[in-house]
């Protein structure tokens, strides 16, 4: 083997992911982004002398989870070369609208992302698939927030499953520190307020995310009352796109609340507002934004990522706090790690 094979494998590997994860903050099909980590998890499995004996044969594509445009991606990293796929992906990137000062400096105070999902539930790829991304994007924690077990056509977890995950977490935690994988849930609100998970277990998280899911058109008055009860759950600590809308594919209208009366229970309770940065979402919208601003609430910049390029939205999420005069001491999220699980732990003190 060639000293510099495993330097050009990893650059290879390198190379698919970084072309994957750009397919995932453009929202491209998942199909075509997850067929670039395939192959990444492909190519990283096979020992580089056997990596260069393929490239020079263009056998590449007898690996399991390699086709041809990724075989041709590994085979110009390899030797070198620039890859116009991922050149082209890069100019789209570089080519989008620069954001204002503010905004790109409350981005570069966020210090991680409290709402993330991983294939134990509708994310497309494992932990550490996201954490690695996260790292890479110079994030120093990341909640992971799986769903409840209500939303089953998210693959909700069970409490044996979320058990089996926060065992998973607790390992990877002994291996990627000082970064801090932080356990957590996107719990379902139930009809009456109440939280899908077992109370005890909720108790054990770092972060519990919750939000609405169901019964998106429940009567106005009903609605608040359901919200403000779920917010005045001290297990409750960020509340998630709180109007549910959906802005692209198929859209939806936003729920009917008395907003004021909600986000005065997020602020009392010590309930952090989520800017959701899906580009499909941005919840809460503008004017919602101003009356939690006034009820003088926290927020969340979290970008409810599924895959690992979408845990670049941040940006997003930023200009529209910035826009409202939402300043870093106001998002929970810039804390340093320890202050923010003194916040979440504050009111449940069987959390560990």
């Amino acid at each position: 083997m060639s000293p510099d094979d495993g330097t050009r494998r990893d650059e290879a590997v390198a190379t698919l992911r970084r072309v994957a994860f750009l397919l995932e903050r453009a929202q491209a099909s998942s199909y075509r982004s997850e067929a670039f980590r395939a192959a990444a998890t492909a190519v990283e499995q096979v020992p580089p002398a056997r990596v260069a004996t393929m490239v020079a044969s263009g056998s590449l594509t007898d690996l399991t989870g390699v086709g041809a445009r990724t075989a041709e991606v590994v085979a110009l990293a390899w030797r070198g070369h620039d890859v116009p796929y991922l050149v082209e992906l890069e100019k789209q990137l570089a080519d989008q609208p620069s954001a204002d000062d503010a905004a790109t400096a409350l981005r570069a105070a966020l210090r991680g992302d409290l709402h993330a999902h991983t294939e134990a539930s509708d994310g497309s790829t494992p932990i550490q698939e996201m954490v690695l991304a996260a790292l890479e994007l110079g994030h120093e924690y990341l909640a992971i927030t799986d769903h409840s077990p209500r939303l089953t056509v998210a693959n909700g977890l069970s409490a044996p499953r979320l058990r089996a995950q926060m065992a998973q977490i607790a390992a990877l935690n002994a291996a990627v520190g000082p970064f801090v994988v932080l356990t957590g849930i996107e719990c379902d609100i139930l009809d009456d307020g109440s939280l899908d998970q077992d109370p005890e277990l909720l108790d054990e998280l770092d972060v519990v995310v919750a939000s609405v899911h169901s019964k998106l058109r429940m009567d106005r008055a009903a609605m608040t009352r359901r919200m403000i009860a779920a917010v005045s759950n001290p297990r409750t600590d960020v509340l998630g796109h709180c109007t549910g809308r959906r802005l692209l594919g198929r859209q939806r209208p936003q729920s009917e609340f008395d907003a004021r009366a909600v986000f005065e229970a997020c602020a009392e309770h010590g309930v952090a507002v989520e800017i959701n940065c899906r580009p499909d979402r941005l919840d809460p919208p503008h004017a919602l934004l101003d009356v939690a601003l006034a009820a003088g609430c926290d927020f969340s910049i979290d970008t409810d990522s599924h895959a690992p390029g979408q845990l670049d939205w941040q940006l997003t999420g930023a200009a529209r706090a910035a826009a409202h005069g939402i300043g870093a001491e106001r998002v929970i999220n810039t804390w340093p790690v320890a202050d923010l699980l003194a916040r979440t732990h504050e009111n449940t003190p069987n959390r560990r």
